[in-house]
Formats: structure tokens, C-alpha cells, sequence
């Protein structure tokens, strides 16, 4: 599966904004392996508007290290979610 990284590698001298098919001709142009020119040919057909967000839309995972049961534990720790001040009284 191809890296958060490595999209971003492929894509550092596009020019943005970009369309799906500006994305994938600079990948084929600078030579990115057949993982990562699969999850680019997959994105919907939008512009872009940074290398971030391509990534995101191929749904590559920016932090692959973080396993499934972490990443469940932290949507239901609800310390973490903030209330706004004038919330708080209510």
C-alpha cells in the first residue's frame, strides 16, 4: 500500500490547485511505483488544493502506526473534547 510519504514525494513539484488528472500525470511523470498511481487513478475527479489533501482523498492513512483498537480507544475518550465557554454554564 502506498505511504502518505510517498504520495507527497511524487506530487512536491505540482502546482496546485490541481485536477485528478494533473495528480496522476505528475506521479507517472516522476516515476511513483504502481501502489501509489493506483490510489491516485481511484481519487474522485476534484481539484485539489495541496498534496495534504490528495493524500486524504486517497484515503491513504497519515499515521499508519496507530492500529485500529487505538484509534477506537480515542474517538470514545471523551476527555479530550472541548466545551465552549459559554457552553459551560448550561
Amino acid at each position: 500500500m502506498a505511504s502518505y510519504t510517498d504520495v507527497l514525494e511524487y506530487l512536491s513539484a505540482l502546482d496546485y490547485p490541481a485536477g485528478k488528472d494533473d495528480v496522476v500525470r505528475e506521479a507517472e511523470r516522476e516515476g511513483a511505483p504502481p501502489e501509489v498511481l493506483r490510489a491516485l487513478r481511484a481519487l474522485p475527479p476534484v481539484d485539489y488544493a495541496n498534496g495534504n489533501e490528495v493524500a486524504r482523498s486517497a484515503g491513504i492513512d497519515a499515521a499508519p502506526e496507530i492500529g485500529r483498537a487505538q484509534r477506537a480507544a480515542q474517538a470514545r475518550d471523551t476527555r479530550h473534547q472541548r466545551v465552549s465557554q459559554h457552553l459551560r454554564g448550561i
